[in-house]
């Protein structure tokens, strides 16, 4: 019988270094933050799949008894559950703040159903919604849906394909300029108050995506996103990222001051993008960032009918 088990040992020993290769090259570039390129950007992109890659690689290790399969691939393991798991946990259980619920979603280049999207919003009853890839055309149907009725304040720049955003509020909004200079499509910023008046600062995000000819627009879109202020006003960054916690540029905005509302409520991997075709939802690129003087109690990740993306809901907290 022990003779029996060295094959088997053997067989996990290469099986572990074979998936240990490429984990450990994964792991190199989300270190280093490697984001020049589509193919790094994407690979990144799948850290939480290649987590549980490293659990099985790990008991692979531990199984073959070699003490180099064992030690490389356990280390690999614990590296990306430290990446990984808080996502799922949550954080922050803390009382007080001033409730505010704001919702994002992309509208496929304006192909997502108009009254779905506005059951949605009378559902939910969102005090602020950002969206995405917002056409003239389907505004209108928006507002023949009821959304002008629910939501009747805005500030809006509609365009062709994806380059329309627009914030609509329940209560009064005040547009500003100044705060950051967009790269990519349209990114309003707007003033507004929670239900009891405390005053926030709404930004709609929207960078391009990081395709082979547009990855350093990207980069520079995500990257010139204004910081978490450390007094005054609270700000919101909401929308589409066209990037995962995992990517570098988006961590180094996040070390600003800001948390990711479904990371700190324990839906961080649940993805939002590609919906509604084939394939499942494999990356989480559409975000609520709030500055961390404020914090996030509750999140839902909701189905868009004719996106290729799902909605964030969250109920946040604002700080006084």
């Amino acid at each position: 019988m022990p003779g029996r088990r060295r094959p088997l040992r053997r067989i996990a020993g290469v099986l572990a270094w074979l998936a240990a290769v490429p984990l450990a090259g994964l792991a190199l570039l989300r270190i280093l933050g490697v984001e020049s390129s589509t193919l790094p950007v994407g690979l990144v992109a799948l850290t939480p799949f290649a987590a549980g890659a490293a659990v099985v690689t790990a008991l692979l290790g531990v199984a073959s008894r070699g003490r180099a399969a064992t030690a490389v691939t356990v280390v690999l393991a614990l590296l990306f559950a430290w990446w990984v798991v808080p996502r799922a946990v949550g954080g922050r259980q803390e009382a007080g703040g001033h409730p505010l619920r704001v919702l994002t979603a992309n509208l496929n280049e304006g192909r997502a159903d108009p009254q779905a999207i506005v059951d949605l919003i009378r559902r939910l009853h969102p005090d602020v919604v950002t969206l995405e890839e917002l056409t003239p055309w389907l505004l209108d149907d928006l507002d023949a849906g009821g959304l002008s009725a629910l939501l009747p304040y805005r500030v809006a720049q509609t365009g062709p394909g994806p380059t329309g955003t627009g914030i609509f509020s329940a209560r009064p909004l005040t547009e500003r300029t100044g705060l950051f200079t967009p790269v990519g499509h349209h990114m309003p910023v707007a003033e507004t108050t929670t239900p009891d008046g405390t005053p926030v600062e709404i930004v709609a995000v929207h960078p391009v995506a990081p395709v082979p000819e547009t990855v350093g627009e990207w980069e520079e879109g995500v990257r010139t996103l204004p910081p978490a202020p450390s007094s005054g006003v609270t700000r919101i960054l909401s929308g589409d990222f066209n990037s995962t916690l995992d990517h570098a540029v988006l961590r180094n905005l996040l070390a600003t001051g800001y948390v990711d509302s479904a990371a700190e409520t324990g839906n961080g991997l649940t993805m939002t993008w590609p919906a509604g075709h084939r394939l499942f939802p494999m990356v989480a690129i559409d975000h609520v960032l709030v500055d961390k003087r404020s914090f996030a109690v509750s999140t839902a990740i909701e189905d868009l009918p004719r996106s290729d993306h799902r909605g964030v809901f969250a109920e946040l907290r604002i700080a006084p």
